[in-house]
């Protein structure tokens, strides 16, 4: 049986290359030809994970099957190549140092005095490690956070050192940089790559391949350029010019021949035929036919693509597989009025009220939620979207005007929304959640048992607070329907209004499960529903 074999991703000259792209497409390249793959992100601030971190810092914050808050890259990761990532996929500095001091604690260093090296530098080499000895995976792919340079990633890049060193042939470095193009010169400019390349010769990490992000093509002659002043072989050289979509990325990867560069650095048998992609492509030459434009709005208070990058990418898989390019846009719930509502929400064909925290931009939501309702638009609502539905509901259908969540008002008088009951002893916030997969039994019959077609379902979580079910009586008797409850807590999961075009609010992410060949069931069914809406 063979070793587990290491690839190492790391950036340089700018941050949001796209590092995270890169590794998922090797991953699938890697996959196509029968090899199993894993991959990890290091990233190198001080925080234990991004669960604490504003969307603006960070993008949004991505969550696993076990229930670890992680980063978005985890998303890419899991959307490409359908693997199922856990908390050993994602580390930081934070969660690293936090490791290293709990062992001094305990004495486990026998009174040695603790360092940098080597020991956070062997806190780090063993997390790299670990996947790879905790299960058989022929390729474990590691990119690590921020760019070569900051002072945050050197103990990153220090064991990255060290383990190439340690691995021999079994370890491969592939970096990332840019090739800016100068309108004034009217010239592509390598000098950027090429520094970039020497602090990481410096830091004694000889790159094996390198990975040039530009907006324009790259002539072979610059290529060959870098490769001499790089020492890079030139096949090893390979541009990542713009492109559509994130999902052509793996086919123009393979086009270069990467996949095969990888192989051959490590001297393994390298097959002759280019790899297959074939549902993959199937999928991209969907997207690139469909003419139709179906336009989604997302109610939130984030106006940033990487707040709701999950949410994004679902639904452009859904339009796809629906033959329909997706044109999303942001409508701001703090701004949203009784006299402009209308406005903003009747040119969309169907209606997302995004998850998030606090009391911002609620009243808003709250808003386009009722709007939705009664001109029956086509809505989902996820996390808090569907706990806005649910006070909506309960102030314009039940009659409680003073309705509200108790994480917005502890004094409302009828909290349909309250607390977890196991959440309301909890004082710190990082990781205290409810996180992760849990399993939902569908009432037959619903919106939501049509669109999954199984009873039981398991979605993944990221909350404190609940529908209140003292009131789901009320709620069904005046036609808002429970129809997904965990069997173990009776936690209601889903709810929906039938009789209306489509309806729904989830408690859970279904975004976090929807993959480029395995779109999530929920999002499918829904974008079905907008489709013949926009048609009708």
């Amino acid at each position: 049986m063979a070793e587990t074999k290491y690839i190492f991703v790391t950036g340089g000259v700018a941050s949001s290359l796209g590092k995270g792209i890169i590794s998922a497409s090797i991953g699938k390249l890697l996959q196509a030809r029968g090899y199993k793959i894993t991959i990890q992100k290091f990233d190198p601030y001080i925080n234990i994970d991004p669960g604490t971190l504003n969307p603006y810092e960070h993008g949004e914050c991505y969550v696993t099957d076990d229930g670890k808050e992680t980063d978005l890259d985890l998303g890419h990761y899991e959307r490409f190549t359908g693997i199922k990532t856990t908390k050993d996929n994602n580390y930081t500095t934070g969660r690293i140092y936090m490791s290293v001091i709990e062992k001094e604690r305990r004495g486990d260093y026998l009174g040695k005095t603790i360092q940098v090296v080597p020991h956070i530098t062997d806190e780090i080499k063993r997390n790299i490690m670990y996947l790879g000895k905790k299960e058989r995976y022929d390729f474990v792919i590691t990119e690590v956070g921020g760019t070569v340079g900051d002072i945050e990633g050197t103990p990153f890049l220090e064991a990255i050192r060290q383990l190439k060193w340690e691995l021999g042939k079994r370890a491969l470095s592939v970096h990332l940089t840019y090739v800016p193009y100068l309108a004034a010169a009217k010239e592509l400019k390598t000098k950027p790559t090429q520094h970039s390349v020497k602090e990481l010769q410096s830091l004694g990490i000889q790159p094996d391949i390198l990975v040039l992000r530009a907006e324009r093509e790259l002539g072979q002659s610059l290529r060959k350029k870098v490769a001499a002043f790089c020492n890079v072989d030139f096949e090893a050289v390979v541009q990542s010019v713009d492109v559509p979509s994130i999902y052509e990325v793996p086919v123009r990867m393979a086009e270069q021949n990467l996949d095969k560069t990888i192989l051959k650095k490590f001297g393994m048998e390298v097959d002759s035929d280019q790899v297959i992609l074939g549902p993959w492509k199937d999928f991209l030459n969907r997207r690139r036919q469909a003419k139709e434009v179906v336009r989604i709005g997302l109610v939130g208070k984030y106006d940033l693509q990487d707040a709701y990058k999950s949410i994004l990418e679902s639904l452009s898989q859904a339009a796809t597989y629906h033959d329909h390019k997706l044109k999303t846009e942001f409508i701001n719930s703090e701004k949203l009025t009784p006299e402009n509502v209308a406005e903003q929400i009747d040119r969309m064909d169907g209606i997302i009220v995004c998850p998030g925290f606090g009391q911002r931009g609620i009243e808003g939501k709250i808003l386009a939620t009722q709007y939705c309702r009664e001109h029956d638009v086509p809505t989902l609502g996820i996390c808090l979207g569907m706990q806005m539905m649910v006070i909506e509901y309960a102030r314009n259908v039940l009659g409680y005007k003073d309705a509200n969540s108790s994480e917005m008002d502890v004094q409302t008088a009828h909290n349909v929304i309250d607390i977890m009951e196991e959440q309301k002893n909890i004082t710190n916030l990082g990781g205290t959640m409810r996180l992760g997969a849990y399993k939902c039994r569908l009432k037959k019959g619903s919106l939501a048992y049509k669109a999954y077609h199984k009873e039981t379902i398991s979605e993944r979580h990221r909350h404190r607070f609940e529908f209140n079910s003292q009131y789901r009586e009320e709620y069904e008797a005046n036609g808002m329907v429970c129809s997904g409850i965990n069997p173990e807590t009776g936690l209601v999961e889903i709810v929906e209004v039938p009789g209306k075009k489509w309806f729904l609010g989830t408690q859970f992410h279904p975004e976090y499960n929807s993959t480029v060949l395995n779109p999530n069931p929920l999002f499918m069914d829904f974008m079905k529903h907008v489709v013949k809406y926009k048609k009708a």
